[in-house]
């Protein structure tokens, strides 16, 4: 099977649909499949084309889904819609409102942030009838795996020991497969690069992940300019047991598609 693999796509719509023709998704005629390694949306503003997008090839078959951290942010918005869609301006001050959540449910609703707020519940129900919410969400798995890869989204489940504030170093948890939902959740938000540094890998096969930017593996890792200044690179980073995806895309205005065979 072929494997067209994207990751963090964050509602950016034309970025993404620029990555596959570039790869020849639209053009392939043999079996294949689009691989998406969580985080659609929050922070682009082509939401609704993307949720479009993607439902339809989950209709044609061609969609296999990895839940990312941001899923599991827009499920925990609605959930305590109450709590966080307020008419102050405490709300410009949550994390929901800097990583996107918010603008999201608003993309994808049609509604203003002043109904939003006023309607807080109103809101959360319309969310939740959403494609996104009734579809793709429902479809999305904690990790897929295939003869010789295993696609998540920050990385497998692992224990993460802080050292400072700064850095953290992460050590192999026995059978990861057969961990609590609440462990995945957790790896959702580990850097996968630092985590195969320290020797978190899988013998014999090769971890696809997302979530952190791939500038991190080429500047710390392999010692090749910064993370975020001019020559910062988003392309994809290739290592012992791993291949990191994520072009911090509202950041580099660009998405990484990978092709893999297996």
């Amino acid at each position: 099977m072929r494997y067209y693999v994207l990751a963090d796509t964050h509602g950016f719509y034309t970025e993404m649909v620029a990555a596959l023709k570039e790869k020849g998704y639209f053009y392939d005629k043999e079996p294949h499949k689009l691989l998406v390694c969580g985080d659609l949306f929050d922070r682009g503003r082509e939401a609704v084309a993307l949720q479009e997008f993607m439902v339809g090839e989950q209709a044609k078959g061609q969609l296999i889904l990895i839940r990312g951290n941001h899923e599991d942010l827009t499920e925990e918005l609605v959930q305590n819609a109450t709590k966080w869609l307020t008419d102050d301006s405490s709300i410009f001050f949550t994390h929901h409102w800097s990583n996107g959540t918010i603008d999201t449910i608003l993309q994808l609703t049609g509604q203003s942030l002043a109904e939003a707020c006023l309607y807080p519940e109103r809101t959360a129900r319309k969310m939740e009838n959403t494609p996104y919410f009734k579809k793709l969400i429902p479809a999305m798995l904690d990790y897929y795996e295939t003869p010789n890869y295993i696609f998540t989204h920050g990385w497998i489940p692992c224990q993460k020991i802080l050292v400072n504030r700064y850095s953290a170093r992460y050590l192999p948890i026995p059978n990861w497969r057969e961990q609590p939902k609440e462990e995945f959740a957790l790896s959702r938000w580990y850097n996968g690069m630092a985590a195969a540094q320290d020797g978190v890998i899988e013998e014999g096969k090769t971890i696809v992940c997302g979530h952190w930017h791939c500038s991190y593996g080429h500047a710390k890792i392999e010692g090749k300019g910064t993370e975020f200044e001019d020559d910062a690179d988003f392309t994809p980073y290739y290592g012992k047991g791993i291949i990191a995806i994520d072009a911090c895309t509202a950041h580099s205005q660009r998405v990484n598609c990978i092709v893999i065979e297996d």
